[in-house]
């Protein structure tokens, strides 16, 4: 049986979980005062920063699920995404417009990947 792997763990969530070559991870942003932009860059950056700890990467992204509580922030965050996931590397995405636990919160991405 392949044993489990948490990082960052507290009583209510890790940071990262692996398990049988496949990483979770789910980012918010902390710069709650930011625009779209601001806390896209920020979650984007956090998310490359727990793949490459891993030891994955944005080309080996599978799916994520991006929420945006405002659908008038979905073309700003489309953008930076397009920049951020290498060409012909697109994950299967869904974008969900649903209020956030916090109504300073811009986005929260969760996602899964392969590990090498």
């Amino acid at each position: 049986m392949m044993e489990i792997h948490r990082s960052g763990t507290t009583r209510r969530w890790s940071d990262t979980v692996s398990w049988q070559g496949l990483l979770f991870l789910c980012e918010v942003p902390s710069q709650l005062d930011a625009d779209i932009n601001g806390q896209a860059t920020e979650v984007l950056a956090a998310l490359a920063q727990r793949l490459e700890e891993a030891g994955s990467d944005q080309r080996r992204i599978l799916n994520a699920t991006i929420y945006i509580p405002d659908p008038a922030d979905l073309a700003a965050f489309n953008a930076l995404w397009d920049t951020w996931v290498p060409a012909g590397c697109a994950p299967v995405r869904a974008c969900i417009h649903a209020p956030l636990t916090d109504p300073r919160l811009r986005v929260e991405i969760q996602m899964m990947a392969a590990l090498a």
